[in-house]
């Protein structure tokens, strides 16, 4: 058991988290999806959000809106007021990160920062809202996570990088004294929280023994993403994450159930 790190982990691992709010339906990073994950007990769920020409928050994966919704064009170079008439799946429209906050106040939130025009107006937002404690930030980009933090401080949580991973990975290996891993290293070193990744990447296995080892040698949880297989459930929580992303929510649910490790909100 490693000591949890800032308040926004004091939850009783593993953690279930409802990825894109349930994202098997089709209808991802809409309220509905999260109304559907909270009503089903999840605390944790997990968003993207880019901003809009005019600074508008958008929870919403893509850069653009024609992959899931019954628009097209760059968010980033759009509007609130054409972003809003957008409709995931032809039905749903995207919400704002700020009205998810306020209509779900116990939960807590795991925000990928999909680009740069999106960070400050997020740090703002949290500032506004109050919301430090129930919402972790995380970003492929490690400059971008560096920078959040360094905005921040310590009130905000955030996930490790992909320099940290690789540093953290390397770490596992007992590599400790390669020049490239002292580099890396210095990136866990920071004020992260947690570890967020995929069991694979590239046919290579991520998570294993060692990866657990290092990451809580470090204090960090491990967050596995994202991960919709039964099996594939069992196996990392019988090898000791802290926490799983899915989209198939009513699955992790009961995997957890049958383990005795469902602690609903």
């Amino acid at each position: 058991m490693i000591t949890v790190r800032h308040p926004y982990l004091d939850h009783p691992a593993p953690l279930a988290f409802a990825h894109r709010g349930g994202a098997a339906d089709g209808l991802e990073n809409t309220a509905t999806a999260f109304r559907r994950a909270v009503a089903a007990g999840y605390r944790y769920l997990e968003t993207d959000v880019h901003a809009t020409s005019d600074g508008k928050l958008v929870a919403f994966h893509d850069a653009t809106l024609d992959r899931v919704t019954d628009a097209r064009g760059a968010i980033g170079a759009l509007p609130w007021r054409s972003v809003r008439r957008a409709r995931v799946a032809g039905r749903e429209p995207l919400p704002l990160l700020e009205e998810l906050l306020e209509e779900f106040p116990q939960a807590h939130w795991n925000v990928d920062v999909k680009a740069e025009a999106a960070l400050e107006p997020l740090l703002a937002l949290l500032r506004r809202a109050g919301a430090w404690d129930r919402v972790c930030v995380g970003s492929f980009s490690e400059a971008r996570a560096a920078r959040a933090r360094r905005l921040a401080g310590v009130r905000l949580a955030t996930s490790l990088g992909v320099r940290g991973v690789a540093g953290l990975r390397l770490r596992s290996y007992g590599r400790g004294r390669l020049p490239l891993d002292r580099l890396l290293g210095a990136a866990v070193r920071r004020d992260a929280v947690c570890v967020q990744v995929p069991a694979r990447q590239s046919g290579v296995r991520v998570v294993d023994p060692l990866f657990l080892r290092a990451a809580h040698a470090h204090g960090l949880q491990v967050h596995v993403w994202t991960v919709n297989d039964a099996r594939q459930m069992e196996s990392l929580l019988d090898l000791g994450v802290d926490g799983i992303m899915t989209d198939r929510i009513e699955t992790l649910r009961t995997v957890l159930a049958g383990r005795g490790a469902w602690v609903p909100a």
